[in-house]
């Protein structure tokens, strides 16, 4: 049975905590600096705490540590990981700069464990089959992709205003927090993002000053692009469209469906997944990287995707602030 040990047990932590126990294959050990928090999880799941990272790498040695830490410390943690020969999956976003990019990747390259990033639409039945269908060729080259997506955040997260989220240093805002997850899914469909054009601003959220609403203009290479996305609006809806020579597909994330319409037909032909409750996605992930440890087929995104992601994070933020367009290299 697999040894894992969670780093950080605030919301996306805990909710690792108990999926990764859901799977059965793993004993999960739970470290954090916040003792009543640790506490609290660590009794709540009956599992073994450590009130900081070196005593727990003092206490035993981990097959696996998933960091789920603000997004500024998960490079230096990987590093640690990879020199301690675990293998790591890392929160999104990978990082909030690129700072470290080339000592991680090369601290991963001499561990020689498996590594993933939890961008955890790789796990969506529905993204997954609409990747397989898009990539198999039958309605031709994709030429023009557009996404519309948000909810109501505060519904969600009610401490937004007292997590990471609050800051961009610590892997905040709405691009760092929730359209990474959007363009990391378009890019594993259609290829990465190598131009974008962003506006974003704050428009609604109480207590905070980052970024609740973006658009985006970009190209995936050949392919056009645009993104928009709010985190107040009343629904919680995410809608992926790739339109091709031949036909076109369209993802209703929140209806858990995806559907495709050829050219001269006037329907969407749709396939509809059995209903799954959020748990039932992460427990998928969990199994997906436990599988990813042993050498089986693994779907989850790379360390190299991810870094492609982070240079998406990096370079809407700086045409955000900048008000001029960003070749991504």
């Amino acid at each position: 049975m697999h040894s894992i040990l969670i780093i950080g047990c605030g919301s996306i932590g805990e909710r690792h905590l108990r999926c990764f126990q859901k799977t059965g294959r793993c004993e999960v050990s739970v470290c954090d600096a916040n003792a009543k928090l640790l506490g609290e999880v660590s009794q709540r799941y009956e599992v073994q705490p450590y009130g900081s990272l070196a005593e727990a790498v003092q206490a035993r040695r981990f097959d696996a540590w998933v960091i789920c830490t603000p997004a500024h410390t998960h490079l230096a943690i990987a590093r640690e990981g990879a020199a301690q020969g675990a293998a790591l999956l890392i929160e999104k976003p990978l990082s909030v700069t690129l700072d470290g990019l080339e000592e991680t990747r090369v601290a991963i390259a001499q561990s020689g464990r498996f590594v993933a990033v939890a961008y955890v639409y790789h796990c969506f039945p529905w993204v997954v089959a609409a990747r397989e269908f898009l990539q198999s060729g039958v309605l031709g080259k994709p030429l023009h992709a557009s996404v519309v997506a948000g909810q109501h955040f505060p519904t969600f997260r009610p401490a937004y205003r007292d997590i990471y989220y609050a800051r961009h240093e610590t892997g905040g805002g709405a691009i760092q927090d929730a359209l990474t997850h959007i363009v990391n899914a378009m890019e594993w469909m259609i290829g990465p993002m190598t131009r974008v054009f962003c506006d974003a601003a704050h428009q609604n959220l109480e207590g905070v000053s980052v970024e609740d609403t973006v658009n985006v203009t970009a190209r995936h290479g050949d392919v056009l692009a645009s993104y928009a996305m709010t985190q107040f609006q009343a629904a919680n809806e995410t809608v992926f469209e790739v339109h091709c020579e031949d036909g076109s597909l369209k993802i209703e994330s929140h209806a858990q469906r995806w559907g495709s319409m050829k050219r001269g037909e006037t329907a969407w032909t749709w396939n509809t997944t059995a209903p799954l409750e959020r748990d039932d996605l992460f427990i998928a992930q969990a199994n997906a990287f436990l599988n990813g440890m042993e050498g089986k087929a693994c779907a989850l995104s790379t360390f190299e995707e991810a870094v492609q992601t982070l240079r998406f994070n990096r370079a809407a933020l700086d045409s955000a602030a900048t008000g001029l367009p960003i070749t991504i290299s």
